[in-house]
């Protein structure tokens, strides 16, 4: 995550500037970032005084300039009174400082009007002075909100990270990876060949931990302030040869135009697998490690991505799982996740496309118990489960949905597809609500 100092810090140096006669070369100017979103009433502003002290500012959107220029220059003067006083303190006496100019200048080089609204004045590449010092106005900048790493680490298997941006786009970020040194002097060493979203850790690097460094970018290659974030444990030694690597040789393309290739699983969610009857009764063949929700994790994303497809139905999908690992994972393969949770569950059901073959029209998604009893298609099926509470009422109890998404082909907008993705219930002496909720 950001942090304030970080992100105070890096906004000192030089920037790019536009070419005018208000404006001094790049290299002597500052920063100045202003973050305003039409939707929100107020816009912020960061930039760094003189003295060396961060300011961050919140500023109505509607107000005029020369109020927040007022505003600006009352600070930069606090600043200069502060020092004063430590002189004064050291006995070297120091008169206040007055109030320093401060005015905004548009990217022309044309003085902004005083009366002028502070949402249409801070305007990207205007020129910001506070006395003798330049600052470049950057306009809602690419930036990070979340930068995390997954806390299970296997060599072998494709590390993701989970990102959020404000103003950019994952396909337009920089991405540069670092292991620890293995001396234990404390240091980082960058892994030249790597330079994607994804990295996948060979096993010279198990015991080691991995540090991200991402610098927030867009489709106009403005790139924003970066941010690092290093693993909270070591790389550690993956299982080796699985399962599903035979079926990976012939799954390694995406298919061709035209065709598509579609995986379904249930991925098992992690409030089952950790009860006494899973251990002991449904899975006794798995090790106590083998069962934990980060460890499957890894295999599931190498799995999945493996096989290439352009649809991908899961089923008993943790919610959280969906949020901090799938979805991050499968969007850096291309593909987009839609999650629906169970009623009065923590899990649910996803449905993945790949987004350069097809887009979204439509979802629906559908309780089966709330169907049952609102939609006329199934009169005549509540008529006759009336006559049987017990079950009625089994049937009403069940937390099953339905989740249906409708796409169209990115090539070929004639061509659609309706995707239904659910997970029945189970029970050995429970066939018969199974049977209801297919009906």
């Amino acid at each position: 995550m950001w942090r304030a100092l970080r992100v105070a810090s890096a906004l000192r140096g030089p920037a790019a500037a536009p070419s005018s006669s208000a404006c001094p070369s790049p290299a002597a100017m500052e920063r100045a970032v202003v973050r305003c979103v039409p939707s929100e009433p107020k816009l912020s502003l960061q930039f760094v005084l003189p003295d060396g002290s961060a300011k961050h500012m919140q500023r109505d959107q509607a107000e005029p300039l020369g109020r927040a220029l007022a505003r600006i220059a009352t600070n930069a003067a606090k600043g200069r009174v502060r020092k004063g006083k430590k002189a004064r303190a050291a006995g070297e006496a120091e008169d206040a400082a007055a109030l320093p100019a401060v005015r905004l200048f548009s990217r022309d080089g044309q003085a902004v009007g005083a009366e002028v609204p502070n949402a249409a004045a801070w305007q990207e590449g205007a020129v910001l002075h506070i006395g003798e010092a330049r600052y470049r106005v950057e306009r809602n900048p690419p930036a990070l909100t979340e930068l995390r790493l997954p806390r299970s680490l296997l060599a072998g298997f494709p590390v993701c990270p989970k990102l959020s941006a404000e103003f950019a786009a994952p396909q337009h970020c920089l991405f540069r990876w670092f292991r620890e040194q293995r001396s234990g002097g404390g240091g980082w060493v960058e892994e030249e060949a790597a330079a994607g979203r994804v990295f996948t850790p060979d096993n010279a690097l198990v015991g080691l931990r991995l540090k991200l460094r991402c610098t927030p970018g867009d489709a106009a290659q403005r790139y924003g302030l970066p941010c690092e974030v290093e693993s909270s444990g070591p790389v550690e030694a993956g299982p080796g040869a699985c399962t599903f690597d035979a079926r990976h040789l012939y799954t390694g393309r995406a298919c061709g135009a035209g065709r598509l290739r579609a995986v379904t699983y249930n991925i098992l969610a992690d409030t089952y697998a950790q009860t006494e009857f899973s251990r002991t009764v449904l899975y006794p063949y798995c090790a106590p490690y083998a069962l934990e929700l980060d460890y499957r994790q890894n295999l599931l994303k190498k799995e999945l991505a493996g096989y290439s497809a352009d649809l991908v139905c899961l089923q008993e999908v943790d919610k959280g799982a969906f949020a901090d690992s799938l979805a991050p994972a499968l969007d850096a393969f291309g593909l987009e996740g839609l999650f629906k949770i169970k009623e009065k569950q923590h899990e649910g059901l996803a449905t993945f496309f790949r987004r350069d073959k097809l887009s979204l029209l439509s979802r629906h998604d559908i309780a089966f118990s709330e169907a049952l009893l609102v939609d006329p298609v199934h009169a005549a099926l509540r008529e006759k489960l009336a006559a049987y509470p017990a079950v009625q009422e089994k049937v009403l109890q069940r937390s099953s949905v339905l989740q249906v998404s409708v796409f169209q082909s990115a090539t070929d907008p004639s061509r659609k597809i309706c995707v239904a993705n659910t997970h029945l219930y189970w029970h050995p002496k429970g066939k018969c609500v199974r049977v209801l909720c297919v009906g």
